[in-house]
C-alpha cells in the first residue's frame, strides 16, 4: 500500500510541477523556447510505468490543463491522447534506446505535438503560427535527458525507501 501511495505522490507530484512550470511567464525573447513540461512528463511515466500513465490518463490531465491554460476546451487533452497512443505503440523500442536517442524521439513526438497543436488552431479560426512556435521542441531535445535522469532517480529513491 505504501509502495502505491510513495509512486503516487511522485507521479501527480510530477504532473502538478509539470502544469506549473507550463503556467511560469517567461520573457518575451525566450517565451518560443519554453518546453511543453506536461507532455515531457507524460513521456517519462508513459515509458517508464504504463501501468499508470495511459491514454485515460492523458485524456483527463489534457482536460485539466486545458481549463489551467485557458486553452481551447479539449485542445491539450486531443494532443496528450496522440502523444499517448504514439508512446505506447513504441514503448517497446523507445525504452531501450540511449539517451540521445530518446531525446531525438522526444523532439519528433513534440514536433508532431506542434503539428497538432497547429491544425486545431487553424481549424477554430487563428492564422498560421509564427516560425518562432516550433522552437519548442528544440529545447525539449536538450532537457530530455536531464529531466529523464531527474525522474528516474527521484522514482528508484522512492523504491529504495520503501523496501
Amino acid at each position: 500500500m505504501s509502495r502505491l501511495r510513495g509512486s503516487g505522490i511522485l507521479f501527480y507530484g510530477s504532473l502538478g510541477l509539470a502544469v506549473l512550470l507550463g503556467l511560469m511567464p517567461m520573457p518575451e525573447l525566450l517565451a518560443p523556447f519554453k518546453p511543453y513540461w506536461l507532455g515531457l512528463v507524460l513521456i517519462y511515466w508513459l515509458l517508464e510505468a504504463p501501468e499508470r500513465a495511459g491514454l485515460g490518463m492523458a485524456f483527463g490531465i489534457g482536460l485539466v490543463a486545458d481549463l489551467v491554460f485557458g486553452t481551447l476546451f479539449g485542445e491539450q487533452a486531443l494532443r496528450l491522447v496522440m502523444l499517448a497512443f504514439i508512446v505506447q505503440r513504441f514503448r517497446p523500442r523507445l525504452r531501450f534506446f540511449p539517451l540521445w536517442q530518446q531525446a531525438s524521439a522526444v523532439f519528433a513526438l513534440l514536433l508532431n505535438d506542434r503539428v497538432i497543436a497547429a491544425a486545431v488552431r487553424l481549424f477554430s479560426g487563428e492564422t498560421l503560427p509564427p516560425l518562432a512556435f516550433w522552437l519548442s521542441p528544440l529545447t525539449a531535445l536538450l532537457l530530455w535527458p536531464w529531466l529523464f535522469l531527474l525522474l528516474d532517480e527521484l522514482r528508484l529513491r522512492g523504491r529504495a525507501r520503501e523496501s
